[in-house]
């Protein structure tokens, strides 16, 4: 009996190629749907995938909302049917003006996007005044991560600020504690709540002060979980759609399946115990040690010695047979930067690659 991921007509597969498997990708969102059953507090995170075919197989879930980190993103989102969609980005610069291009777009599709500076929001107000429209805000919060956002303990002046801005709406608050991976769920949870202590506090603040009760993002895969059991807060998972071995050795409570890998063929043995396949940078991200970057399925002992833009050197064990042509299975160490690398992903059905879907979002910009 073969394995779930081999792909019996493989020698009509080019690689290094990036496999999908869609029953994989289901039983990934039914088990989303077991941690937070409530569809109308799921908002997924795009950047793992960036596919309009997964995004419409979410959609037939009854999920409406949905978060990503770039314009096109965001219309590929849109141009899939998706009704409710953040841009988990501060707009800055043109993104202002694509972005109030895109709403003009898809006038049936509710957009909004993220600020941490009055600055940047009044750019943004006076884009969207220009066009006759306005844009919904949420006020982005650094609850921890040091990456962007504003302290919350500073966000209510901000909030107030908002109010007054015409192509603008004050809508809510984005809190991302990504760098929360505390392998011991109890620890993780803990920070988790101590951390977002903050954010409520803020939200009530805003209550007292406007009479605004301003809706609230907030985790990703690994705190999302914990944010499920908060009343009215919307969770924004992205990597369980796809998983890796990164986030599968960290979040073991966590059941979710291995649904993309990288696939790819021994191109040359180069010396005793070592084989050279198609895997370069160019097709797996390489930003964690190179020990780890790659987990092959039907060859776990190999190891990975050296990388570059096309190659990647394996050591393999004593008495190993491995000849020019063979395939190997890979799980990636961090999925999404490696689907980024793909221009389009092989859909494997019943171990045969039947179709090939578009990684549409991948591309920095579609048509706006």
């Amino acid at each position: 009996m073969s394995d779930w991921f081999t792909i019996n007509n493989i020698e009509q597969v080019d690689t290094p190629a990036l496999a999908v498997y869609p029953d994989r990708i289901k039983e990934n969102i039914r088990i989303l749907k077991t941690f937070v059953p409530d569809v109308t507090r799921l908002r997924p995170h795009m950047k793992t995938n960036k596919s309009p075919e997964v995004a419409k197989m979410l959609i037939s879930e009854g999920i409406t909302q949905f978060k990503c980190a770039t314009i096109a993103e965001a219309e590929m989102l849109a141009d899939a049917g998706a009704k409710d969609i953040l841009l988990a980005y501060q707009p800055v610069g043109p993104k202002a003006e694509r972005l109030a291009e895109l709403t003009a777009k898809f006038p049936n599709t509710i957009f909004a996007c993220l600020v941490d500076t009055i600055a940047t929001a009044r750019h943004i107000s006076n884009v969207f005044e220009k066009h006759a429209s306005t844009i919904k805000v949420y006020i982005d919060l650094n609850v921890g991560m040091n990456r962007t956002g504003i302290t919350p303990a500073a966000a209510l002046a901000l909030y107030k600020e908002l109010l007054s801005l015409p192509g603008i709406v004050a809508y809510g608050l984005h809190a991302y504690d990504g760098h929360l991976r505390d392998v011991d769920f109890a620890v993780r949870t803990q920070k988790c709540n101590e951390a977002f202590a903050a954010v409520e506090n803020l939200r009530q603040q805003i209550i007292q002060q406007t009479g605004n009760s301003p809706a609230v993002v907030a985790g990703g895969t690994p705190t999302f979980p914990i944010h499920s059991k908060r009343k009215d807060v919307a969770c924004s998972p992205g990597t369980y759609i796809y998983w890796d071995t990164g986030y599968k050795g960290i979040l073991q409570e966590q059941p979710f399946l291995f649904a993309a890998l990288v696939v790819t063929r021994v191109i040359s043995i180069p010396a005793e115990n070592t084989i050279c396949i198609d895997l370069g940078h160019k097709a797996i991200a390489s930003e964690n040690p190179l020990t780890n970057r790659v987990t092959f399925l039907n060859a776990p002992d190999l190891q990975p010695i050296g990388h570059s833009e096309e190659h990647m050197i394996l050591k393999t064990p004593a008495g190993s047979n491995y000849q020019v042509g063979d395939v190997l299975y890979g799980v990636p160490y961090h999925v999404c930067p490696t689907v980024a690398l793909h221009d389009r992903a092989a859909v494997v059905i019943n171990h045969e690659v039947q179709q090939y879907w578009t990684t549409r979002a991948r591309n920095r910009m579609i048509t706006v």
